[in-house]
């Protein structure tokens, strides 16, 4: 479920840089499934 989560993140961070949607704010995406990457190793989930 939360690589799921992580994977869409991704996707919108992708498609917000090819469509400039958002401008500096759809970075936020990608820095949120990093901090959920993070979590989930640390805490063995994955």
């Amino acid at each position: 479920m939360l690589w799921t989560i992580i994977t869409l993140l991704v996707l919108f961070w992708i498609i917000g840089l090819a469509v400039h949607i958002g401008g500096g704010l759809i970075h936020i995406a990608i820095i949120i499934a990093i901090i959920l990457v993070a979590i989930n190793l640390l805490t063995g989930r994955g």
